[in-house]
């Protein structure tokens, strides 16, 4: 008899490891004559930090592909261009489909590729989904939440298990966020213990105030513009922008990463029992990207 759930276990398993040497050598001619140990030395020393490919995944949608389109799939904030598609996944926001059109308009974005939202929720509670999900996916969204430790939980709770959590995550050496130091574990647990529902001022001001261009190339290339530029004015905007909003939530980024940045937080979160994701597969960020990916797994 046909076992979803096997067939599903077994296509986890198949993920790309964050390097391969067979793919590695396949993909650079000009490191075709080291043999596997000599492959893994370059990538480690070399690879990782020229962004090349240590496995057959090439972009972002080869990332996206991993997921089983036979699965049940949640997509977090698809907005105007959904990662996945397909009669088994479902879209959850904090706005339903005409009010992405509308904030679509507002900023000049195509509203076209907008789906139906199957769970609104204003306050971007995903505890009000009762259904679970093999895998849930989102990009571009761990970053701008109050309290990252719920929202992991959260997701935690809507898988199955061996269910898994692709995230795309802007990686902030190489966007608006260069001049940003990286966040810390101990940032992520206070947020946690006092309940942030809202980002603190010091989020806004490094958003509005302290962020740069977001030429990902331009960084790669080591042009990573002018810092602290039009300082005063962008720092009364923010200043303004957060008394008005008395209280209520500002969308900025809340947190800000490095693909190993990412993995120490993740697993210092799991030792000290907040979290209990296993992070199966950090895939570091390729040249010309701002992003990187992980696999978080439930166990």
């Amino acid at each position: 008899m046909f076992d979803l759930r096997q067939m599903l276990k077994a296509w986890r398993v198949s993920f790309p490891e964050e390097f391969e040497s067979d793919a590695y050598r396949e993909r650079y001619p000009d490191l075709r004559h080291l043999d596997v140990s000599g492959l893994r030395l370059h990538w480690e020393n070399n690879g990782i930090q020229e962004g090349r490919s240590g496995n057959r995944l090439r972009d972002r949608f080869d990332f996206v592909e991993l997921i089983s389109t036979e699965s049940r799939v949640l997509e977090i904030g698809p907005f105007n261009s959904p990662l996945k598609r397909g009669r088994n996944v479902k879209y959850f926001d904090v706005l339903d489909r005409n009010g992405l059109i509308t904030r679509a308009n507002q900023i000049g974005y195509d509203p076209a590729g907008i789906p139906e939202i199957d769970f609104v929720e204003p306050n971007g509670n995903l505890r009000s989904i009762s259904k679970s999900f093999d895998y849930v996916v989102s990009s571009h969204v761990v970053e701008h939440q109050p309290n990252l430790v719920k929202h992991f939980n959260d997701v935690y709770d809507l898988l199955t298990d061996g269910g898994c959590y692709f995230i795309i995550v802007p990686d902030k050496r190489y966007c608006f966020d260069h001049f940003i130091p990286e966040s810390t574990l101990a940032q992520v647990i206070d947020a946690h213990f006092n309940g942030f529902t809202r980002h603190p001022l010091a989020r806004v001001i490094e958003h509005r105030v302290l962020t740069t261009h977001n030429d990902a190339i331009r960084h790669w290339q080591g042009d990573h513009g002018e810092r602290y530029a039009s300082l005063s004015v962008r720092y009364e905007f923010a200043l303004n922008e957060y008394q008005s909003a008395k209280g209520g939530y500002i969308d900025v980024h809340g947190w800000y990463f490095t693909p190993e940045s990412f993995r120490q937080i993740i697993g210092g979160l799991r030792q000290v029992g907040l979290m209990s994701f296993d992070p199966i597969r950090i895939y570091p960020t390729l040249y010309g990207s701002l992003e990187f990916w992980a696999i978080l797994q439930k166990h």
